[in-house]
């Protein structure tokens, strides 16, 4: 079983998490932003993983620390899980239809971070959460683990909606790139010989 603890502490946050790659999508998940907490429920239980992440930060000044910081964790832990990732598929896609919505996510664990998020989202809150963050949360993500993510809304009416399929989508992409071949499980999945 790929498994990962992490804590991590800055003048602005402090996170515990721990994560199961082969798990049952069991979570427990409390960072102080509701909204977040689900969209986070969301992606353990679509991705398979059991996680619990336990976040405080400075939200008396933004969100903007919590979020953030939440995804270079979370990417941190999905990296450490995974090893020398040999045998990892590596890239996984999915599209998630949410009702009106429909939005993609495209993951690789390549050693390289970047990150391109569209969400279509064109109003300050949803929920509690303010949704500019979300591109931070997913940048955050892709540095933390060192891979590529793309996100991207294609099209919807309900802010919520676009939010939801987005975590949904990732969820599910990250699956896809984590899962084990066992034809290629002694194989790095790169002619570069190292990620």
């Amino acid at each position: 079983m790929r498994k990962a603890a992490l804590d991590r502490t800055t003048k602005e946050t402090s996170i515990k998490l721990r994560l199961t790659i082969e798990g049952k999508g069991r979570y427990k998940i409390s960072t102080g932003i509701r909204f977040f907490d689900h969209m986070l429920e969301l992606l353990a239980h679509h991705g398979g993983f059991d996680l619990e992440l336990k976040a405080t930060g400075d939200l008396d000044v933004d969100q903007h620390h919590t979020v953030e910081d939440v995804g270079i964790a979370l990417g941190q832990a999905f990296a450490k899980a995974l090893g020398d990732k040999k045998g990892i598929l590596r890239a996984g896609y999915f599209m998630m239809p949410m009702d009106e919505t429909l939005g993609v996510a495209a993951v690789d664990f390549s050693g390289r971070a970047a990150s391109v998020v569209e969400t279509k989202v064109r109003v300050r809150v949803v929920g509690d959460l303010q949704s500019e963050l979300v591109d931070d949360f997913f940048e955050g993500f892709a540095r933390g683990a060192n891979a590529n993510v793309h996100i991207k809304t294609l099209y919807g009416r309900s802010n919520h909606h676009k939010i939801e399929a987005l975590f949904k989508a990732f969820a599910r992409a990250l699956r896809a790139a984590c899962w084990q071949d066992k034809q290629m499980k002694s194989l790095l999945p790169s002619t570069k010989g190292l990620l």
